[in-house]
């Protein structure tokens, strides 16, 4: 008899997962973090239409930008770029790639490179571990998002993959925790429906 009065006042799994990220501050986390991507995404997409409408030709402009590389070079500076620190917005080579032929299979390659990139940086974040010295420096400059990843662990991969955010640090907070790698691999799938997102949106544009 106890055993079922406390089985019908148990909270649902889904009710105590609210709860505990209501009171962690998951959600300010996220309003916060939309905030402030909102304001410089909605600038770059402004900037965009300007320019494509009224100043140059995109197509033209990658050209002119890129006829010197051969496409496995900017997808090599891409992925090193995502591998380390994520230090070019993705955004601009998403819409490099709708000036290829077949747009749609580079763009496929531009979310893949992404995702591997993040691999990369989860095993910069593990050898980190070995080297005592550059370990401490790191955790000191990356306390936000190791804090964070600790206490939402798998959900913050996801938000990191969807939002304008560094992913790469993310991934590399993953590896200095030491998260399970194969639910990393999981969480970071949702990379590709980042891309292909953004992708209907810019290419939308340079329409």
């Amino acid at each position: 008899m106890k055993t079922n009065i406390v089985r019908k006042n148990r909270k649902p799994k889904i009710q105590l997962l609210h709860q505990y990220y209501s009171y962690t501050g998951f959600y300010q986390f996220i309003g916060a973090t939309l905030k402030k991507v909102a304001v410089p995404f909605a600038v770059l997409v402004g900037l965009i239409l300007f320019l494509e409408y009224y100043v140059l030709d995109f197509h033209s402009l990658f050209h002119e930008t890129t006829k010197d590389y051969s496409p496995i070079s900017v997808f090599m500076i891409f992925f090193t770029s995502e591998s380390i620190l994520g230090l070019i917005p993705p955004e601009l080579f998403i819409a490099w790639v709708k000036t290829l032929p077949d747009p749609m299979l580079q763009l496929s390659l531009l979310a893949l490179l992404s995702y591997l990139g993040g691999c990369v940086s989860y095993f910069i974040g593990k050898t980190i571990l070995s080297i005592p010295s550059v370990k401490k420096t790191v955790e000191n400059k990356m306390k936000k998002h190791i804090t964070n990843l600790k206490k939402w662990g798998g959900l913050l991969i996801v938000v990191g993959a969807l939002l304008p955010l560094p992913f790469s640090m993310v991934s590399m907070a993953s590896g200095i925790i030491n998260f399970s790698f194969k639910r990393y691999l999981l969480f970071g799938l949702f990379r590709f429906l980042r891309f292909y997102l953004f992708a209907l949106a810019i290419f939308n544009i340079m329409n």
